[in-house]
C-alpha cells in the first residue's frame, strides 16, 4: 500500500526501447513510495518528466519534440518543473539545457530511478548540474508496470561491451554489467505475485549475461532459475548478440516448458565486408551457420532480427547479398533500418557515405520482400491450433480480443485476433487459426 504523504502530481513520458521503459517503471515506483501520484493529463502536473531516447536521429528528434511539448505546458503553468532523464540527457548534458532553457533538471542514465526527491525539490537558484552516469545496475527500486498486467520486461543487465562502429550505446550506458541472479529471481517472483505471466528478458546483450559475475554464470543458468518461479508461464529472449547463441542455450530452449522458441538476434547484415566495417564479431558464413544451427535444433523457432542498409561503403553487390540472404533463409520477423549517421560513433567518420535516397530505396526493397515472406509464413499456419496469450479487447467483427502466440513478442510482431467468448486477459488458450494477413492472424478459440 502506498504511504500517505504530501505528494505532487507527476506526468511522465517514456520513450525508446523496453530497457528504457523498465527504468521509467522503477522511477515511477520511487515516486509512489514518496507519496506522489501520477496524472495522465500533463496540464495538471506539478512535475513533468521525459525519459528520453538518444540512440538514432529519429529517436532523438522524437525526444526533443516531447521536451518542447512539455516546455510549452510548463510555460502555461507557473511553478511546474520539467525534468529530462535518460540517454538524451546523458548524451548532450548542459548543451540540451542551453537549447531548451525550460528544462529544470537533467539526469543521465542510471540515475533517474533513484532521484525522485531531487526532482520534486523546489527549484534552486544555482545552475542545475548534470549527473554523471554511475555505471551500475538499478537495484532495490519497486516497479509500477506500464505494460498490461500479465506481461513485463525483465532487465537483466545494463550497458554493452560490443564495439559496433554505428552504435553510441556503450558511450551512453557504460560497460556491460549483469544483475545478480538472485535479484532477478526475486523481481520475477514479485512480478508473478502481481499477475505477470510472461517475462520478456531484455538487455543490450542478453546472451552475454552472467559472464562478468563472481562466481561466473550464464544465460542458461539464469533461465533455469527463472523457470522455477511459480506463475510465470512464458519466458522470451530479446536482444541476443549472435556470438554467444550456442548449442547449450538452444538445447535448453528446446527442452523447456517455459522458455519460448523465440530468438531475437540482431544480425545487422549478411555480407562479411559490411560486418567488418560495422565491427561485428561475425562474418557472412557465421551468420548463415547460426541460422542453420537454430533451425536444426529448434525447427519451430521464430527468429527476429534487424538489418541496416546504406551503411558507409555498402555497394550494390553487398546489398544484393543481404537481399539473397533474406530470400534464402526466410526469417520470421525482420526490422529494416536505413543507416543513421550518429555523431560520436566511428562510422560517422567513415568515407563513402551512401546517399539517403539510395538507402531508403534499399530499405523499401527489403521491406517488400519481408512482407511477402511474412505473409507466406502466416498463411501456412491457417488450420493449425496454437497456444495464444489473451490480451486486450478489440472492436469489430473479426474478434473480440487481441492475443499473441509464442512466436510474437509484445508490440513488434503483430498479433492474433481472437474470436470467442469469456476470454480473460493473461490466460493462455488453444485457438485454431482461420485467417492470415502479412502481419496478423485471426483465430477461433
Amino acid at each position: 500500500m502506498i504511504r500517505k504523504k504530501q505528494g505532487g502530481r507527476i506526468g511522465v513520458i517514456s520513450l525508446g526501447c523496453p530497457k528504457n521503459l523498465v527504468d521509467t517503471e522503477k522511477m515511477l515506483g520511487r515516486f509512489f513510495e514518496a507519496g506522489h501520484v501520477l496524472t495522465p493529463n500533463p496540464e495538471e502536473a506539478d512535475l513533468l518528466v521525459v525519459n528520453t531516447c538518444g540512440f538514432i536521429a529519429e529517436a532523438e528528434e522524437e525526444s526533443r519534440q516531447a521536451i518542447r511539448d512539455m516546455a510549452a505546458i510548463k510555460a502555461r503553468h507557473p511553478g511546474v518543473r520539467l525534468a529530462v532523464t535518460g540517454c538524451l540527457a546523458q548524451r548532450y548534458g548542459r548543451e540540451l539545457k542551453e537549447q531548451i532553457p525550460a528544462i529544470d533538471l537533467l539526469l543521465g542514465t542510471h540515475d533517474s530511478a533513484t532521484q525522485p526527491r531531487t526532482l520534486i525539490a523546489p527549484p534552486q537558484r544555482r545552475a542545475l548540474s548534470v549527473l554523471d552516469p554511475l555505471y551500475r545496475p538499478l537495484t532495490g527500486a519497486p516497479r509500477v508496470l506500464t505494460t498490461p498486467s500479465h506481461t513485463a520486461y525483465l532487465k537483466i543487465a545494463e550497458g554493452c561491451n560490443n564495439p559496433c562502429s554505428f552504435c553510441i550505446i556503450p558511450r551512453l550506458r557504460g560497460p556491460f554489467q549483469s544483475r545478480p541472479g538472485e535479484e532477478l529471481v526475486a523481481e520475477a517472483r514479485a512480478l508473478a505475485a502481481g499477475g505477470v505471466r510472461e517475462l520478456n528478458l531484455v538487455s543490450q546483450d542478453t546472451s552475454l549475461y552472467g559472464r562478468d559475475l563472481t562466481p561466473r554464470s550464464s544465460l542458461k543458468s539464469l533461465l533455469t532459475a527463472l523457470e522455477t518461479v511459480a506463475g510465470i508461464q512464458w519466458i522470451r529472449l530479446l536482444y541476443l548478440y549472435p556470438t554467444l547463441v550456442n548449442d547449450a542455450l538452444l538445447d535448453h530452449i528446446a527442452a523447456s516448458e517455459k522458455v519460448q522458441p523465440y530468438l531475437d538476434i540482431p544480425l545487422q547484415h549478411s555480407h562479411s565486408a559490411v560486418l567488418a566495417r560495422m565491427k561485428r564479431a561475425e562474418r557472412g558464413g557465421d551468420i548463415r551457420q547460426l541460422v542453420t544451427r537454430i533451425r536444426s535444433r529448434l525447427p519451430r523457432a521464430a527468429i527476429r532480427t534487424t538489418f541496416i542498409v546504406g551503411f558507409p561503403g555498402e555497394t550494390e553487390e553487398e546489398f544484393q547479398d543481404l537481399y539473397e540472404f533474406m530470400s534464402e533463409f526466410k526469417l520470421d520477423h525482420v526490422g529494416i533500418f536505413a543507416y543513421s549517421d550518429e555523431v560520436g560513433t566511428e562510422a560517422h567518420h567513415m568515407p563513402d557515405k551512401v546517399a539517403a535516397e539510395l538507402a531508403e530505396a534499399r530499405r523499401s526493397r527489403l521491406y517488400d520482400l519481408q512482407e511477402k515472406i511474412s505473409g507466406e509464413k502466416l498463411a501456412s499456419l491457417v488450420g493449425s491450433t496454437l497456444p495464444v496469450l489473451v490480451e486486450g479487447r478489440l472492436d469489430g467483427s473479426l474478434g473480440s480480443r487481441m492475443g499473441r502466440t509464442p512466436w510474437q513478442a509484445p508490440e513488434v510482431d503483430g498479433h492474433v485476433r481472437l474470436k470467442g467468448e469469456n476470454l480473460v486477459a493473461g490466460t493462455i488458450v488453444s485457438a485454431k487459426i482461420i485467417q492470415a494477413s502479412a502481419h496478423d492472424l485471426v483465430a477461433e478459440v
